[in-house]
């Protein structure tokens, strides 16, 4: 087989100093810094200068023992990275460890912010992590999605599709981000990646965003890519060298799953429609990775306040005791998953048996 071409159409064309300027700035419009005023038109120009020479990593070193290339240089966040996954796999692969449910509360609202009240999954979240924390051996890390609105600078840069272009090309954990010459930085995946790695099993609890996932949870989910077939080692892409890659890719890929053997349960609801289909693009998403269900009581779809007013959504909720029965039983079952998964009685009965489709 010939070696398949790069496709590109246009040349990058980079912004003028001047929309470089009026983007700058704007995150200075407050009136105060007119004081400082000087001093930001000296920090923009370093700014414009990390921009257009393009320095996206400005801190590296030599790769190191481990990897294909050990002269290589790699960013330094990204090391950082890889070396907090190692130690969270190393932790989550000891028998001796609590078994660490990550709890995954993906609405975006909350009291702190413009829509001023808490938002049901959070209620749901936090009855399934008493649950959790009640039992025995284990422990319950929270993964907040609502902080994303909460706090300055925290966020969840969006997936830029590198394994469309090679599977070789997508980097475990994702090396797209910290951009420094785009001021894309802040990425909450550099704290996330680790997280999700660390956990035994995943409860994610969901509410429908038109018909499917809030986009905070969907940015999440695209970033956790790298998690399914992810190349481990940047050094034999010399970084992101697309014809590199898709070379490399075609000589015969692994498509390491990360997150393989991992349990999952999640609890998606709505107040008129999409919750199904919420749960099964879950469900399919988490087994496509390699993920566990943890049976048939652990990927509920339920509704609350079904055609009801918005404002009286959480007194809905007060009065349906059984969606609370449900979660903690959705609770329970991942435990006991995670608990069988962990001592050898559960063996998956696909043990052995390998897809001739692969990706």
């Amino acid at each position: 087989m010939s070696k398949p071409a790069v496709r590109r159409q246009a040349e990058y064309v980079p912004l003028t100093k001047e929309q470089f300027r009026q983007r700058f700035f704007a995150r200075f419009y407050d009136p105060v810094f007119e004081e400082v005023h000087p001093e930001l038109e000296k920090v923009f120009e370093k700014a414009w200068d990390g921009y257009i020479v393009y320095r996206k990593s400005p801190r590296k070193r030599r790769a190191g023992e481990g990897y294909a290339d050990p002269s290589f240089e790699l960013p330094l966040e990204w090391l950082e990275t890889r070396a907090k996954i190692d130690a969270a796999e190393k932790r989550q692969k000891d028998p001796k460890s609590p078994s660490r449910i990550q709890i995954v509360q993906r609405s975006t609202r909350s009291e702190h912010t413009c829509p001023g009240e808490i938002s049901k999954p959070r209620r749901l979240a936090q009855r399934a992590q008493e649950t959790i924390r009640a039992l025995p051996g284990y422990e319950v890390d929270f993964l907040d999605i609502s902080t994303l609105a909460d706090e300055p600078w925290k966020v969840i840069h969006p997936c830029k599709a590198c394994v469309s272009t090679s599977q070789a090309l997508c980097h475990w954990p994702c090396s797209c981000y910290p951009n420094h010459a785009l001021g894309q930085t802040n990425d909450w995946m550099e704290e996330i990646y680790p997280r999700w790695t660390a956990a035994h099993g995943v409860f994610i609890l969901c509410p429908v965003h038109w018909y499917q996932a809030p986009a905070s949870l969907k940015l999440m989910i695209d970033r956790l890519v790298c998690a399914d077939g992810g190349n481990p080692d940047p050094t034999t892409t010399r970084g992101k060298d697309p014809a590199l890659a898709k070379e490399l890719e075609l000589k015969g890929w692994p498509y390491p799953k990360h997150f393989a053997g991992r349990a999952f349960a999640i609890v998606a609801h709505g107040d008129a429609a999409g919750p199904e289909n919420l749960r099964r693009m879950l469900a399919d998403w988490l087994t496509d990775i390699g993920m566990v269900q943890a049976g048939p009581q652990a990927a509920l779809d339920t509704w609350i306040g079904w055609y009801r007013p918005y404002a009286t959504s959480h007194e809905d909720l007060d009065a349906d005791e059984d969606t609370f029965v449900q979660v903690d039983q959705a609770a329970l079952s991942l435990a006991n998953m995670v608990k069988q998964i962990r001592s050898c009685a559960y063996q998956a009965p696909n043990t052995g048996l390998h897809s001739p489709r692969e990706k």
